[in-house]
């Protein structure tokens, strides 16, 4: 594929989602009603309104405006033989992601897939089964006006036992995996397939409120955090530094706001003492969770490093955010904090391929391989040696 046969695949593709708007609508509110008991993260997710149409429609316009990343040189050297040398980006090859719930990836993980030149197969959750094929469906259809092969975008519609079988046996080829999931698939998935994987993980976001800080602008970001409990980039805990002045004011002032916007407060015994409105936890375990619900954890640090060594201990990689007047006190922060996203005075909800500036994302790496943070259009390569000879042989 050249850039010009991708593009023009993008943009039909576009317009048929315009075209079948309300056949998308129809098709989701299918799975939505046979959903039982869905939770409140799930029915975020898995909703298809006009609103994630323009989005997919969105991503699908500045994907047809990025630059294309294959075949870009990032590295060239000339040998004293006249042996020329080139490092130059290519794609990975056939893809699989695991994902549950959003039918929207349908859409965009395909778009960051084939404009790096990739081919991807799709395995979406049953609870979106109707939606996804309807989108697949329309993926195929832009292929084939276009003239190319329908392999580039495949749909899995497999049972849990067929997929695992596929992730064991690799019997579709595949050069990369990205489980987007719970521990549960991760763990799967790295355990029974020696095929490189990306791993998307939890998000359990931390901040950090230090003593030196306007806490107004703090209770702000927190609230923010907690707009979309359903999201990796949710905020889950926040870490208050014991010396902030007239901490039990203030302390106050964000547990009301949270409860206003009915969001459950927890805390540690420190913070259930200077607040009696927030339910202490019973056990620290609780500070491994991801919730996705909305509840957010409150506790006390004595100092800096104890905030960051909590951060590392038990944040899943994802984001972390210190609020601080001191510029130095934030960047030691964001140099020893352990995640793919370091942030001062501002929401862990821009950790998203969107907000920084590339559209649409696979994924959201939250390991330090092969690409850390989102991961989008040029991070969806590889990398290949060129040399060009005329008969030279090393003496």
């Amino acid at each position: 594929m050249n850039a010009t046969q991708k593009n023009n695949t993008l943009k039909t593709l576009a317009k048929l989602l315009i075209k079948n708007k309300q056949s998308i609508i129809d098709s989701n509110q299918q799975d939505l009603s046979a959903c039982r008991n869905i939770e409140e993260s799930m029915l975020d997710r898995l909703k298809v309104d006009e609103n994630k149409i323009l989005g997919m429609i969105s991503a699908l316009n500045f994907a047809i405006k990025s630059d294309d990343p294959e075949g870009k040189i990032l590295y060239s050297y000339v040998h004293r033989n006249g042996l020329k040398i080139e490092n130059k980006t290519v794609p990975f090859g056939k893809i699989m992601i695991i994902y549950e719930s959003r039918p929207d990836v349908t859409i965009e993980a395909a778009i960051t897939a084939f404009k790096a030149g990739n081919k991807i197969l799709l395995k979406g959750g049953k609870e979106a089964r109707k939606t996804n094929m309807l989108l697949a469906k329309l993926w195929q259809e832009a292929l084939s006006l276009n003239g190319l092969d329908k392999n580039y975008v495949v749909y899995l519609d497999l049972t849990r036992e067929e997929t695992q079988d596929l992730i064991k046996s690799n019997n579709h080829h595949l050069n990369l995996i990205i489980p987007r999931g719970g521990e549960e698939l991760i763990n799967f998935v790295t355990r029974n397939t020696n095929i490189p994987v990306i791993v998307s993980g939890r998000g359990n976001n931390f901040l950090y409120v230090d003593k030196e800080s306007d806490f107004e602008m703090a209770i702000k970001i927190i609230l923010n955090g907690k707009q979309r409990v359903s999201v990796c980039n949710a905020l889950d805990k926040v870490l208050i530094h014991k010396e902030i002045p007239n901490i039990k004011l203030k302390i106050s002032n964000l547990v009301n706001k949270l409860k206003v916007n009915n969001i459950k407060v927890l805390g540690d015994k420190a913070i259930c003492r200077l607040n009696r409105q927030v339910r202490e936890i019973e056990d620290e375990a609780i500070f491994y969770e991801e919730f996705l619900s909305s509840k957010m954890l409150l506790t006390i640090v004595k100092n800096n490093p104890e905030a960051i060594n909590l951060i590392n201990k038990y944040s899943g990689g994802h984001s972390a955010s210190i609020i601080t007047t001191k510029i130095q006190t934030a960047l030691k922060f964001q140099n020893e904090v352990d995640c793919a996203v370091v942030y001062h005075n501002a929401s862990t909800r821009f950790t998203d391929g969107g907000q920084f500036g590339f559209g649409a994302e696979i994924a959201i790496s939250t390991q330090k391989l092969h690409f850390r943070g989102p991961i989008g259009i040029n991070q969806l390569v590889t990398n290949k040696w060129f040399v060009y000879g005329d008969g030279q042989i090393r003496e």
